[in-house]
């Protein structure tokens, strides 16, 4: 419930298609009634319809008995679709309300830009994405040692660690999705030292034949 009244705050573009959605059920109510009046005074129906539609009581009861089971039905249809489509949600994850209230917060945040680079600017973007949607990171890429170095020399990429470190930072996924990105193979092999984030960087620059467009799809991967 408390979600719910969240989706009533200004600004979060909810209120509108409600209303929407409220207005098209009128018309259409008023548009089927229109056609069962005409077909009362057209066409000779059964008994049990009579009974089925209320004949036999006052108008206005008859219209607040109609009202109070619409709505009831409408209720119940509302929340049968809520918990089918929150069915897909991973467990102990936010609510589908709780989760497009704070996509519209974000998205209604602050600019703001981050310029550096090294163990701290992660720190830092990993705090902000929680306030807003709207960051943009310009990081610095001097690294040319451990991993990000050799792929560096190797295979002539700039150093993926730092954009690595601040894409995880941003990403929206699971914890076990960042920690793969961030996964160090240990010493002793042809991987050793490399970390699987700085690797997929690598391939995904073989596939699209862009490091920029690397990062792209990278983040794309990772719901930044």
């Amino acid at each position: 419930m408390a979600a719910m009244l969240k989706l009533l705050r200004p600004g979060l573009h909810v209120k509108r298609w409600f209303l929407v959605l409220l207005v098209g059920m009128v018309v259409v109510s008023l548009g089927i009634a229109f056609a069962l009046t005409d077909a009362y005074r057209t066409v000779v129906v059964p008994s049990w319809v009579s009974a089925a539609t209320l004949q036999f009581m006052p108008l206005l009861m008859r219209a607040a008995i109609l009202l109070v089971l619409g709505a009831g039905l409408c209720a119940i249809g509302v929340l049968g679709l809520y918990r089918s489509l929150t069915a897909v949600l991973p467990a102990n994850s936010p609510s589908l309300l709780e989760r497009i209230y704070e996509f519209r917060v974000r998205q209604g945040g602050p600019r703001i830009v981050c310029i550096g680079g090294g163990t701290g600017m992660p720190t830092v973007l990993r705090g902000l994405k929680h306030h807003s949607a709207n960051i943009t990171a310009v990081v610095t890429v001097g690294d040319d040692g451990g991993s990000s170095g050799r792929l560096r020399r190797e295979h002539g990429i700039l150093p993926p660690g730092d954009f690595r470190n601040n894409i995880v930072a941003l990403a929206e996924v699971e914890p076990l999705m960042a920690r793969l990105f961030q996964y160090r193979f240990g010493e002793g092999s042809a991987l050793g030292g490399h970390s699987f984030g700085n690797l997929f960087v690598l391939a995904m620059t073989g596939i699209t034949g862009s490091f920029e467009h690397a990062l792209r799809e990278t983040s794309r991967v990772l719901a930044v």
